[in-house]
């Protein structure tokens, strides 16, 4: 049984990283609420898809490829950048009971596979990604909480109000800081910073789905909100995966960052030059309405001059009309007086 404490709160929780057991089995806290989370962002996506001229059964389809793909990528991520803690027995590798997913591997292989099943069923991708991101984003934000349990992806030390304390958080303490006075000093709490920030990234993203105008931009806005968020709060953990003296997370982050935006706005500036150039032909932009009010005037002219000439025209026919008569009468007039 662990104790973690947010003392500036006056909250305090014991917790055991077991929820229950099964055949002597220990059944752990965060794979439930990593299952928890999954099923509650499957269930959701199911629900809305038809709205979005999806097929239940295409997202039920895809879910069953993309969630253990993304728990491979996830775990072969990690794995890669901490090659030393597995080395001397790569069997730890498939031990995933005690940690170690990575979730920038896991969006990876989750990305992936939605690629290849849109490419196979003839869905676009990015209209399919773009409704489904939302919801891998909740099932980020919730599944932080699985660290809470386990208390690790801690940040540093800090006095600030809302730190954390907690029977391991403490040990790494002291570790560094024999003479730390625990009653003052405790840990930044990054799982709740992420999961707070992941889900206001779902209910923005959720919202803006529905108003966007051109395909990717859920995506790529993701990359840009998660980026951001993920560089700030990689900053203040103290277990990062590391390449070189940079934080792998971190700069991953920076560099999706820089992708997603640059990409948004190209395709924001090309999607605005098709709509000021498609309007021109229609006669629906501002300049276009000129034309072809210019064009339904000068139409109007020629009718009204055509309709004047024709007037005209049959005057001048009942003239010669009447005139004819007049000579016929007079020519009769003529005959009978001879």
């Amino acid at each position: 049984m662990n104790n973690v404490s947010f003392p500036g709160l006056g909250l305090e929780f014991e917790l055991r990283r077991y929820a229950f057991t099964v055949f002597n089995l220990e059944i752990y806290w965060y794979g439930i609420i990593i299952a928890f989370a999954f099923l509650l962002a499957v269930l959701l996506a199911v629900r809305s898809c038809k709205k979005y001229d999806l097929v239940p059964d295409n997202i039920l389809d895809l879910v069953l490829f993309a969630a253990p793909t993304a728990i491979v990528f996830a775990r072969l991520f990690y794995v890669a950048f901490s090659w030393d803690q597995y080395k001397y027995d790569p069997l730890d590798i498939i031990r995933i009971r005690d940690g170690g997913l990575a979730i920038y591997g896991g969006v990876i292989g989750a990305l992936l596979v939605a690629w290849l099943y849109a490419k196979k069923k003839k869905i676009a991708f990015l209209h399919l990604v773009d409704f489904g991101i939302p919801y891998l984003v909740l099932g980020q934000g919730i599944g932080r909480w699985g660290n809470f349990v386990n208390q690790e992806a801690f940040g540093v030390v800090t006095e600030l109000p809302w730190r954390m304390n907690g029977t391991i958080i403490n040990d790494y303490i002291l570790s560094s800081m024999p003479a730390a006075d625990l009653s003052k000093l405790g840990v930044h709490p990054t799982f709740l910073y992420e999961s707070l920030w992941d889900i206001a990234i779902f209910l923005f993203l959720a919202n803006y789905r529905k108003k966007k105008k051109v395909e990717g931009e859920v995506l790529f806005l993701y990359l840009m909100l998660y980026g951001i968020g993920r560089a700030f709060i990689e900053g203040l953990r103290t277990d990062s995966l590391y390449l070189g003296s940079f934080r792998v997370s971190q700069l991953l982050s920076v560099v999706l960052l820089l992708i997603g935006l640059l990409i948004f706005i190209y395709r924001r500036v090309k999607s605005k030059a098709a709509e000021d150039a498609e309007p021109v032909a229609l006669g629906q932009s501002r300049y276009g309405s000129l034309l072809m009010k210019m064009k339904e005037e000068e139409a109007a002219e020629s009718e009204a001059e055509a309709g004047t000439e024709e007037i005209e025209a049959e005057a001048e026919d009942g003239v010669d009309e009447t005139e004819a008569e007049a000579d016929d009468a007079v020519k009769t007039e003529t005959k009978k007086e001879i």
